[in-house]
């Protein structure tokens, strides 16, 4: 099997990631209004999110010896029908407990996903394509919540949950395109595998605490938007289309800086900085009404996601390199137990505190945290170098 950002294989990789985080990021802002709905209140709403993320980031865990075991093919197609499976079970009842057991299954289902998904980016291709291949899988990633994100917040008012509880089971789709990924042989790591684990361990640190920061942040602004949101029915689906672009747009420039200019491990800090000045925007313009408050939601989504996603695509790229051929599936897991880990605290950290204190504090804490963050980043980054 040919390898390479044109390969068969890779291909129908991005096209099964798609279609999961399609399913995923529907259900995102949704769950929690559907929780709301059912008679809970922040707190409520975000543990939803935080249930899912938990499951997820546990099972994250242990994939990478499932990876071993099973292979890339087995666990990417578990995930896929673990997370769009048990969609439909919300129609049910949108009382807490409920919700949070299918978010639990669901959670399982991701942690397949994510770590199986992204680490499939690194084996399907050579290691001076990986900034470009992680882009990539960020449009794969990125353009579904680019469509569906505020896509669901928008049909939940017009057509009603149970529509979009039954589109949710989509990634199911995606299992019809495993088979069909062929693997590539995994060379032979260039130095011992202590010497990896230990330049790995070194190494994960400004990746780690950039994701960790830019994920909660994240996490909080995806959850409470709508909440937040002086007209939610507008103001929202534009935001979080807004951010779900500014993904996207970031992850590909980081793509080429990284492949083309040699810039991996340096994009971390920047990026820290510059979703925390979206953060800023949005701590100011929470729940202004009218054309201004809702340019500025928007704007600041925009700048998050942008900032996220040089953060996104340099932290796994730096990861990969760090890991070698034999760890990729660490270095996936890694990368994806930060993001998860991170997004679970933003939903529920930040649900705690807009609770007594508003989602203005909220968002505040999030801005704080990436700016002090961003200077731990660059030193540790500039260590490992």
């Amino acid at each position: 099997m040919r390898a390479g950002l044109g390969s068969p294989s890779f291909r129908l990789m991005l096209g099964a990631t798609a279609l999961g985080f399609g399913g995923y990021a529907l259900l995102l802002p949704v769950v929690p209004l559907w929780v709301v709905h059912g008679g809970s209140g922040a707190f409520g709403a975000g543990s939803s999110t935080g249930v899912l993320l938990l499951a997820t980031v546990i099972t994250q865990l242990g994939v990478p010896w499932l990876l071993r075991r099973w292979g890339h093919r087995l666990v990417l197609g578990a995930g896929l029908v673990l997370l769009g499976g048990p969609v439909p079970l919300l129609m049910v009842s949108a009382e807490l407990g409920p919700v949070l057991a299918v978010s639990a299954v669901r959670g399982i289902g991701f942690g397949f996903l994510t770590v199986a998904g992204s680490a499939l980016v690194a084996e399907l291709v050579s290691p001076s394509e990986h900034g470009r291949a992680t882009a990539r899988y960020g449009l794969a990633v990125g353009l579904p919540q680019l469509a569906v994100l505020p896509a669901g917040v928008a049909v939940v008012g017009q057509l009603g949950f149970p529509v979009v509880f039954l589109a949710g089971a989509v990634p199911l789709l995606g299992v019809l395109l495993v088979p069909f990924i062929g693997m590539r042989p995994v060379t032979s790591p260039a130095s011992h595998p202590a010497e990896r684990v230990e330049r790995l361990r070194r190494s994960a640190v400004g990746p780690t605490l950039a994701m960790l920061a830019c994920s909660t942040a994240q996490g909080g602004l995806v959850t409470f938007l709508p909440l937040a949101a002086a007209d939610p029915g507008l103001v929202a689906p534009i935001a979080l289309f807004g951010t779900a672009a500014g993904a996207l747009l970031g992850r590909l420039a980081a793509g080429e800086l990284v492949d083309r200019r040699g810039l991996a491990g340096r994009l971390l800090w920047p990026g820290v900085l510059v979703a925390a000045l979206g953060m800023a925007a949005e701590v100011l313009t929470a729940g202004v009404p009218g054309a201004a408050g809702g340019a500025g939601l928007a704007a600041g989504a925009l700048v998050v996601g942008l900032g996220f996603g040089l953060v996104q695509n340099d932290a796994l790229v730096a990861l990969f390199a760090a890991a070698g051929p034999q760890r990729y599936g660490t270095a996936s897991a890694v990368w994806n137990i930060a993001y998860d880990a991170g997004t679970a605290a933003g939903a529920v950290g930040l649900g705690a505190i807009a609770e007594p204190f508003g989602f203005r504090a909220a968002f505040g804490a999030a801005a704080l945290l990436l700016v002090l963050t961003a200077p731990f980043t660059r030193a540790r980054d500039r260590q490992a170098r």
